[in-house]
C-alpha cells in the first residue's frame, strides 16, 4: 500500500547537444518543457484519522518549485566539454549562474536523472519521509523521458571536473558548479 503524490512544473530552457556533430540539436535551441515528479511515503505510518496527508503539498513542492522558477527557468545547458563555456567565462561571466552545466550533453535523459538527484536531496534536506520515485520531462508535446531508479546508476562523471558533491545531488539552488 503507497500513495503516490504527483506535481508538475513548467519551464522554458535552452541547450546544445555539443557531441551530436551535424544535427539540429548540434544549434543553440530551445523548449517549453515540463517536469512531472511522482512521491512516496518512505515511511510505513497509516493515515492518522485526522491529518490524513503524508506531508501538505505546499511544504513538499515549496523548494523544488523555487529552484525550477528561480534557477532552471530561462537557463542555457550546456555539456561540462562545451567550448560555449569558456566563451561565457571570459566574454559574459555574469551569465554563467544561469548556465546549467551536465556531465555530457544536456539530453532529456540525463536531465530527468538529475532532477530526480536533486529532488530527492531537497526532500532529504527538509526531513520530510517522501522520495521520488519517477520524474517525467515532458520536452515538447510529443516527446517526454520518464526515469525511475537511482540516479547515480546512470549518470556518468568520468569526464566531469567537479567537485564531489557535483550540483544535482546538493538541496541548494545551484545549476553548476562554477562558483565553488
Amino acid at each position: 500500500m503507497s500513495f503516490e503524490i504527483c506535481f508538475t512544473r513548467r519551464y522554458c530552457m535552452s541547450h546544445r547537444l555539443f557531441n551530436i556533430k551535424n544535427s539540429r540539436c548540434y544549434v543553440p535551441h530551445g523548449h517549453n518543457e515540463y517536469v512531472k515528479v511522482t512521491l512516496v511515503a518512505t515511511g510505513n505510518d497509516p493515515l492518522d484519522g485526522t491529518v490524513n496527508m503524508v506531508a501538505p503539498f505546499a511544504l513538499l513542492k515549496k523548494v523544488w518549485h523555487q529552484w525550477i522558477d528561480d534557477h532552471v527557468d530561462h537557463s542555457l545547458q550546456l555539456s561540462s566539454q562545451d567550448p560555449m563555456l569558456t566563451y561565457f567565462k571570459t566574454t559574459e561571466p555574469e551569465n554563467l549562474p544561469h548556465i546549467m552545466i551536465t556531465p555530457g550533453d544536456p539530453t532529456t535523459e540525463l536531465l530527468a536523472a538529475c532532477f530526480m538527484s536533486k529532488i530527492n536531496a531537497i526532500l532529504q534536506d527538509q526531513g520530510l519521509d517522501v522520495r521520488c520515485q519517477k520524474i517525467e520531462v515532458v520536452e515538447t508535446p510529443t516527446n517526454s523521458v520518464t526515469f525511475s531508479g537511482n540516479p547515480e546508476q546512470v549518470i556518468c562523471t568520468d569526464q566531469y571536473d567537479g567537485p564531489d558533491t557535483p550540483w544535482w545531488q546538493r538541496p541548494d539552488m545551484s545549476i553548476n558548479d562554477l562558483d565553488l
